[in-house]
């Protein structure tokens, strides 16, 4: 379990900033290189690395040489683990709002003391 939230929270962590978020948006179209994902930032390429770095270390992405060129791909399955965090929360945050809801109701048709 240890493991699983360490890996949870890089996950959140990668996608915490809207740059990597942006990545992983475009490659969800399909592979791409650095120099095709860096084209909308206005930032300098070492930067930008470093930015993939982060969601290759949290394992949201592979990256392969091809002669000079690095192509970068998606890694779907690293989504798994914090798909399933949000999935096991789901059902509580629900049953929460529910009970929520019907406490507003039952609110509002208590009389008032005026």
């Amino acid at each position: 379990m240890p493991n699983d939230i360490r890996t949870i929270d890089r996950t959140f962590g990668a996608l915490a900033d809207p740059t990597r978020r942006a990545v992983v948006q475009a490659l969800c179209k399909g592979p791409a290189t650095v120099s095709e994902l860096a084209v909308p930032f206005a930032m300098a390429l070492p930067s930008f690395t470093q930015h993939l770095g982060v969601l290759e270390g949290a394992g949201l992405i592979v990256s392969r040489r091809e002669g000079r060129t690095r192509i970068c791909s998606l890694n779907p399955e690293s989504l798994h683990s914090a798909e399933a965090w949000l999935a096991r929360h789901r059902c509580a945050w629900e049953a929460r709002m529910d009970r929520f809801e019907a406490h507003l109701e039952r609110s509002d048709e208590e009389p008032r003391n005026e």
